[in-house]
């Protein structure tokens, strides 16, 4: 009796000890699966999170002009005081200081051209000058030998040609020694009223950026951008872009944190994107700085340049 009772003992107790593995082990496998299913979907999300966004849909042409209308509109009320940035009194000295603005800035051409133009105050003066002398007075304009070169030819031809007048046709002043399409814009924008584009480093850096066109030539983009606006804003526009490349959309570093028309702007973070550090890249008024020109405009908001040699 004993032993069987010792007997259904044991059996009781192998029969518990088994329960208690198999009850273990189905412990550790539901653990298992769990900790694979964690795995899993950690595994997905990391993938999902890894995969690539999708490209963004491509803007339609009539998209890309109401896009670039309205930068031209916001630019209108950052810039309402834009201008060109060469000090002149009339189309002669504008013509004399665009094709001296060539790889150069603004502001170096008018520290420069006063006393240019107290030497040679008409193309007959101008045409008559010693190359040597006239050399030595725009040497700080760079390429000062070729740019005598030009100044000395276009005087001649507005003496011999055009009675000493600034023609106001594109067709006549590009045939001036030294003036191309983008000097005869400016000219005729600025010093005739006629409607122009002007193309140069700035403005199609810019236009590029903004998505409007992917041309580099100059004269193609001309053509890409007047089909985007109408005459009438064409010489306005230009002064736009170009001020607001010199001041936030620079070349190597633009201030895209500061940037007022960066929701617009396809290319937003290629440069600082931080407010504060895009702040300090600001520059010329937009900065708290002097602008390019000596004699601004009464409406300019920011503080006139020094002479040459006054800092």
């Amino acid at each position: 009796m004993k032993a069987a009772k010792a007997g259904t003992t044991a059996k009781t107790g192998t029969k518990a000890k088994t329960g208690t593995k198999a009850k273990a082990a189905t412990k550790a496998k539901a653990a298992t699966e769990s900790k694979a299913a964690a795995t899993t979907a950690k595994g997905a999300t990391t993938a999902k999170a890894a995969a690539p966004r999708k490209a963004p849909k491509a803007e339609s042409h009539l998209a890309m002009v109401r896009r670039a209308r309205r930068i031209n509109r916001e630019l209108a009320e950052i810039y309402p005081y834009a201008h060109p940035e060469l000090d002149f009194r009339n189309p002669f000295e504008l013509l004399v200081a665009t094709v001296l603005s060539a790889q150069t800035t603004d502001l170096r051409v008018n520290q420069t051209t006063p006393a240019l133009f107290a030497a040679y105050p008409t193309p007959e003066d101008m045409a008559a000058a010693v190359p040597e002398e006239m050399e030595e007075i725009i040497r700080p304009t760079g390429f000062f030998r070729a740019k005598t070169k030009s100044l000395l030819g276009l005087s001649a031809a507005l003496r011999d040609e055009f009675g000493g007048e600034v023609p106001g046709r594109l067709e006549d002043l590009v045939k001036l020694p030294g003036v191309g399409r983008k000097t005869a814009n400016v000219v005729l924008g600025n010093a005739f009223g006629v409607p122009g584009i002007t193309v140069d480093t700035h403005f199609g850096r810019l236009v590029r950026r903004w998505k409007w066109t992917d041309e580099e030539d100059p004269v193609k983009v001309e053509a890409v951008v007047a089909g985007i606006f109408p005459k009438s804003e064409w010489t306005m526009l230009s002064h736009r872009v170009v001020f607001h490349g010199r001041r936030i959309c620079h070349a190597r570093k633009p201030a895209c944190g500061a940037c007022p028309i960066a929701p617009l702007c396809p290319s937003y973070g290629e440069g600082e994107t931080d407010p504060e550090k895009a702040g300090k890249l600001l520059k010329y008024e937009m900065g708290g700085y002097p602008g390019q020109r000596l004699s601004p405009p009464a409406d300019y908001p920011g503080k006139p340049a020094p002479a040459l040699g006054a800092g």
